[in-house]
């Protein structure tokens, strides 16, 4: 099942600012959040933000949330920043080549491959298994790594009639207007408007207007609603449940700051409900049309007229399979009608969809492409044929696939990870922050932990041996690659190699206030394939070390008289600083709601989980779990799709 969900959310990250009265002076606490309503509740949880947006296109404030692991998901602006992202990704793009030397005349030459489809028909190519095979793609000396797919999109056509809009109140499942879709139509178009209901602004008591509409729909099918606004503020976000009212899919911001789109692959014939919603707006039980939460006084009133294209009908996907070895390092742009790129690989299971160009994100040193409608990336750990695949549009498209094999594969001095307990000056303009700012040690902050100036290095001593645990050992293990190789180091134990060739660092220490970066830490790029080896993250620490009860972020939330302070401090401190590191050697976040526990699982909730506190609910007892890189799904609000393998993405990037 593939979920189509692109969020929005604030214009500043929040955590409440401290200000410690000296450098080595233990930090005041930020203060408690407001608890959120059930409507804001639902609309995280569907991977939507509940935050007034930062404009369209604008640098949001704040650090970038897809680098960042935040305290609090209802200020997150991930639809702001990915709008901001994409803006600026060809100019980023641009940038790379220029710093790494190379011209549109220097560079390779790209092979073209036509797609072998008849022009005009669907179904020849349209999943992993019927591909079109692309022979003599791969990384080694025989063989060009760099390709460009010419082709086109071309769905079943279907009529859109208009469709009258169906009458008050609309606002629920039990309540839904019936389209006709699946039954006696394809397509529909509906004019309608949000607040016109007996829960909207306009007319009602104010708690939240929806539109709930009814299709039904054969397995094979694919359902595509779009909205646009073509007067006043409503900004639209879509919404698609299941009869019992799980919700398949969700999106905001489509393509603009108004409108939105679902594409839904149906497996099983069955009945679905799709909503109409205004942003910060969502129902908090889809079955009750008065569950609102309210907009809200300080929020502009997104409410007014919408048109929404319904359609149930075949589409035509195009893959095609190239030859990838283990640690080949995969990147992929599209350009012209379809706005969906993906990767399969050799199961084949999808491993990274995508309906975004996130390519900014990458650092200069990256060579791998963006600039496209949507930019996909991915780490082979297996040989074999794996998949790259364009879909939702109609109409031609140029597909640039390129792959890389790691960088240090050969290199010397191998990959250095450093630990700076010591507390440092940081150039925090790179993070978003203001630049060259004092960050306090990592011993100004023990006392709050109950901890005295003597448990120090016995805590140093437990956090490297859990990172070593994490990053080196357990990759290791994994037998993916037999040329791993990591040095792991830190302050306390080694002089600091900061400056020295293939050296990353994590600065353990510090606060928000000092840093002014609105974080708990933060990377300085997602770096599939390891390509720039001296990169810095950040582990900031004062809400980590806020009082119990001041947020779930907080360690001493999980502290008891029963806790072995030591060994989960050890614990959970490795774990938020693997999270960072995790990022520089090339992985996104996972989604922290499902039940698979993974270091690289975001924040803004669900600590406990990645602080490893068993289900007691107690840090520092027996139950604690031991969590590690691996296999989860993608965070949804990030806009990615698929399994991501956050073990498999960065063990070939540090190796020798």
């Amino acid at each position: 099942m593939r979920r189509s969900i692109a969020t929005i959310s604030a214009a500043v990250l929040g955590l409440a600012l401290i200000t410690p009265a000296a450098a080595h002076a233990a930090p005041t606490t930020p203060t408690q959040d407001t608890p959120l309503s059930p409507a804001d509740q639902a609309s995280l949880a569907a991977g939507i933000g509940v935050a007034p947006k930062a404009p369209y296109g604008a640098k949001p404030k704040g650090p970038n949330p897809f680098l960042a692991e935040v305290a609090d998901a209802s200020k997150v602006d991930f639809s702001g920043w990915s709008n901001y992202m994409k803006a600026q990704a060809k100019a980023k793009a641009a940038s790379r080549l220029k710093a790494q030397g190379v011209t549109t005349k220097a560079a390779a030459p790209a092979v073209v491959v036509d797609e072998d489809e008849i022009d005009g028909t669907y179904g020849g190519n349209d999943t992993p298994a019927n591909a079109q095979r692309v022979t003599g793609f791969g990384t080694g000396a025989a063989q060009f790594s760099k390709i460009r797919v010419l082709g086109s999109l071309d769905n079943e056509a279907i009529s859109t009639p208009a469709v009258p809009s169906p009458a008050e109140d609309n606002g629920s499942i039990p309540l839904a207007g019936d389209t006709g879709i699946g039954a006696i139509r394809n397509g529909a178009v509906i004019d309608s408007q949000i607040g016109d209901g007996p829960h909207g602004r306009q007319t009602g008591d104010g708690s939240n207007d929806f539109d709930f509409y009814k299709v039904t729909a054969p397995a094979g099918k694919t359902l595509q609603f779009k909205t646009a606004t073509p007067t006043g503020p409503l900004d639209t976000v879509l919404l698609l449940f299941a009869p019992d009212g799980t919700l398949l899919a969700a999106n905001d911001d489509f393509g603009t700051a108004l409108d939105s789109q679902i594409t839904y692959d149906v497996t099983a014939a069955g009945t679905f409900y799709l909503a109409v919603a205004a942003y910060s707006g969502l129902p908090a039980d889809p079955f009750d049309s008065g569950s609102g939460g309210g907009i809200g006084d300080t929020s502009p009133p997104t409410e007014g007229p919408y048109t929404l294209t319904l359609t149930s009908f075949s589409v035509d996907k195009d893959f095609f399979a190239i030859k990838l070895r283990p640690g080949d390092v995969l990147g992929a742009s599209v350009k012209g009608s379809p706005t969906y790129l993906t990767v399969y690989d050799t199961v084949p299971r999808e491993v990274h969809g995508s309906e975004q160009d996130a390519s900014f994100i990458y650092p200069l040193a990256s060579p791998l492409p963006g600039g496209g409608n949507a930019v996909t990336d991915y780490v082979a750990t297996k040989a074999g044929w794996h998949y790259v695949g364009v879909s939702s549009g109609a109409g031609a498209y140029d597909i640039t696939v390129e792959a890389y094999r790691p960088p240090l594969q050969g290199a010397t001095p191998v990959q250095t990870l450093y630990l700076d307990f010591d507390g440092e000056r940081v150039n925090t303009g790179i993070f978003g922050g203001a630049g060259q700012r004092d960050l306090s040690p990592f011993a100004a902050f023990l006392a709050s932990w109950g901890l005295t100036r003597a448990d120090e290095d016995a805590l140093i001593d437990a956090v490297t041996a859990g990172v070593t645990e994490n990053i080196k050992k357990d990759l290791q293990a994994s037998g993916l690659n037999a040329k791993f190789k990591l040095k792991i180091k830190n302050s306390k134990d080694d002089a600091d190699p900061w400056g020295q060739a293939n050296v990353s660092r994590i600065v353990v220490g510090g606060t928000i206030d000092e840093s002014g970066v609105d974080t708990i830490g933060i990377a300085q790029s997602i770096d599939p394939g390891n390509f720039e080896t001296e990169e810095t993250a950040l582990v900031l620490l004062d809400v980590l070390s806020a009082p119990a009860g001041d947020s779930e972020a907080s360690l001493n939330t999980y502290l008891t008289p029963a806790s072995n302070r030591i060994a989960f401090l050890g614990q959970a401190l490795s774990n938020v600083i693997s999270h960072e590191a995790g990022h520089f050697f090339g992985d996104f976040h996972t989604d922290n709601e499902d039940a698979l526990p993974n270091l690289m699982d975001a924040g803004g909730t669900g600590f406990a989980t990645l602080f490893g506190v068993g289900p007691d609910g107690v840090g520092g007892t027996a139950d604690d779990v031991d969590v590690d890189f691996g296999d989860s799904a993608f965070l949804p609000s990030e806009g990615f799709v698929g399994t991501e393998d956050t073990l498999g993405r960065i063990v070939f990037g540090v190796t020798s």
